[in-house]
């Protein structure tokens, strides 16, 4: 492939590569840099590029699955580095924000402790160990639409309990 003849493939599929990046992670700055990956991608495949018949198709095929590995990236880096200082300072919350997170998840976990049994028991399934409705109901014997009902109540009485909570100490 020539360089005029890619010039033209990225100025016909720019902006479109760009939306779609900015959509998946509203940041134009990793937006541009994914979009900028994936034409480094395009060029260095050189002529088995001509082997696509939609290159455009492609080219938002390789965008989206660069968004989702960068998103995955972000989501590893985040539960790796989450309070670790050799972490970059970026990366790392503040003094303050850490504070408020640790305050935070300690009144979510009175709120928790005090919910009627079974509340407690399927949000600490669900949300806490992360299991499907699927595997808390084989393990619980209860219906999965019977779940999501429940499971809704008990976070609006969590939600209920905590912005109350919130309120009473502004």
């Amino acid at each position: 492939m020539t360089r005029d003849a890619f010039n033209e493939i990225i100025h016909r599929y720019n902006r479109n590569f760009f939306a779609m990046a900015f959509r998946f992670l509203r940041n134009q700055h990793e937006a541009e840099d994914i979009v900028q990956e994936v034409f480094m991608k395009m060029w260095l495949m050189g002529d088995r590029l001509d082997d696509y018949s939609d290159v455009g198709a492609l080219g938002l095929t390789m965008t989206k699955n660069s968004c989702i590995d960068m998103i995955r990236k972000r989501k590893h880096i985040d539960t790796e580095w989450n309070g670790n200082d050799s972490a970059d300072s970026y990366l790392s919350p503040s003094p303050y924000e850490k504070m408020v997170k640790d305050e935070s998840q300690s009144i979510l976990n009175r709120i928790i402790d005090e919910l009627p049994p079974l509340y407690r028991d399927l949000i600490q399934l669900k949300e806490i160990n992360g299991l499907s409705y699927e595997e808390i109901s084989q393990q619980s014997g209860i219906k999965i639409n019977t779940l999501r009902v429940t499971l809704s109540r008990a976070r609006k009485i969590i939600k209920a309990k905590y912005l109350e909570y919130v309120d009473g100490r502004a």
